[in-house]
């Protein structure tokens, strides 16, 4: 049988180039010349007949007629001179040459080939038997196949579809991957990561479109918890997308505003901020949690109840300021860290909300305040 289906194979293969190159000697043993000339002779039979019906002048039927034979004789010897053409000749040959080869070349080098690289005597490998196989001697494809078919008879498996949803989306099936995702958290619960890469699958499988399904996952994901960036992302995607300006701009800086730097996602935010004709600021390292360099090295030289003196008067001052004139960003910041080195964590929980007040038109800035608090411990 298998060598049956091979040589139908090849048969069609030949046909496929030996019908062209048939059809092409066709079209050459109808010599366009031999065409010309029944045209010429019948439009001197037209010149005849409207010459009787008076329709033409004698003189100009005349020179008709003239014009036509000369005509007539050169397509005439043209057309007895094209069998000996020598161009002619040579592609009829061409043509003999090609057939040849599609009908005898090409099979042979099939086969010759199929001997040398192929297994004949390979037994067949249904996909049943393949499944059976020890896990290490799988491909993918046949492990995906083998959940596939466990979780049809188990659609119940949340688990399985939580494993299988992840491997979906690296075979580039992102549909199958988002239903997988929705199966998962019908079964097992909302979580930020099942709802975040949902949406994710759900926006490639709309060809990098946040729509509204979409939309719903990301925004549940924050509900969970508002400090994920990846759903923050692609949020603030949606909101560029749905030409909302303001508040794109305001959602893609505050997610720069919590860069360390060197995160990947830190540029691509930049580069969105660019396409709404933002100059986005500088990404740079954050420094850790703590006073200045100048605190500590003034309170290197002081004794342990000198030191708290200074840190708790520094502390005093700087927080008897800035609520009453307001300050930058920056001395808020400065005013939390020294409040972290008393280990007063209720002011510190005062201090981040009194800043947050401050810096409330800045959603930027109060990224940042949110941010330092959390490093340094605070619940605010």
């Amino acid at each position: 049988m298998l060598w049956i289906v091979f040589s139908l194979l090849t048969l069609l293969a030949a046909l496929a180039v030996l019908v062209p190159l048939w059809r092409a000697r066709a079209d050459q043993t109808v010599p366009s010349s031999a065409h010309d000339v029944e045209v010429y002779k019948a439009q001197l039979e037209e010149i005849d007949k409207d010459l009787d019906r008076g329709l033409i002048a004698p003189e100009a039927a005349e020179a008709a007629r003239t014009e036509i034979a000369r005509r007539l004789i050169a397509a005439d010897q043209g057309s007895e001179a094209q069998p000996a053409n020598g161009a002619s000749q040579a592609r009829s040959w061409s043509l003999r040459a090609a057939q040849a080869i599609g009908v005898v070349v090409v099979p042979l080098a099939a086969i010759g080939l199929y001997l040398v690289l192929g297994n004949p005597d390979q037994p067949d490998q249904p996909l049943e038997a393949r499944l059976e196989a020890p896990a290490g001697e799988r491909s993918l494809p046949e492990m995906v196949a083998l959940v596939e078919r466990r979780l049809a008879e188990n659609p119940s498996d949340g688990r399985g579809w939580d494993v299988l949803a992840p491997v979906y989306m690296r075979m580039g099936r992102a549909e199958d991957a988002a239903a997988a995702y929705a199966s998962a958290i019908r079964l097992l619960g909302s979580n930020v990561r099942r709802e975040t890469d949902r949406g994710e699958a759900l926006v490639i499988a709309n060809d990098g479109i946040v729509g509204a399904e979409a939309r719903a996952a990301f925004e549940r994901a924050v509900a969970l918890d508002e400090n994920a960036i990846k759903p923050r992302f692609f949020l603030a995607l949606a909101l560029s997308q749905e030409n909302r300006r303001d508040e794109a701009i305001a959602a893609w800086q505050a997610l720069l505003a919590e860069a360390r730097g060197g995160e990947a996602w830190a540029e691509a935010v930049r580069q969105e901020l660019v396409k709404l004709g933002v100059e986005p600021p500088a990404v740079a390292e954050r420094p850790a949690p703590g006073p200045s360099q100048d605190d500590v090295a003034a309170a290197a030289q002081m004794s342990g109840e000198e030191r708290s003196a200074m840190i708790r008067s520094m502390v005093d001052g700087l927080d008897q300021r800035l609520s009453e004139d307001g300050g930058s960003l920056q001395e808020w910041l400065r005013l939390m860290r020294a409040v972290a080195v008393l280990g007063d964590v209720e002011r510190l929980d005062s201090v981040t909300e009194r800043a947050v007040e401050a810096l409330k038109n800045d959603p930027v800035a109060v990224a940042q305040v949110r941010r330092l608090a959390r490093d340094l411990g605070s619940g605010s």
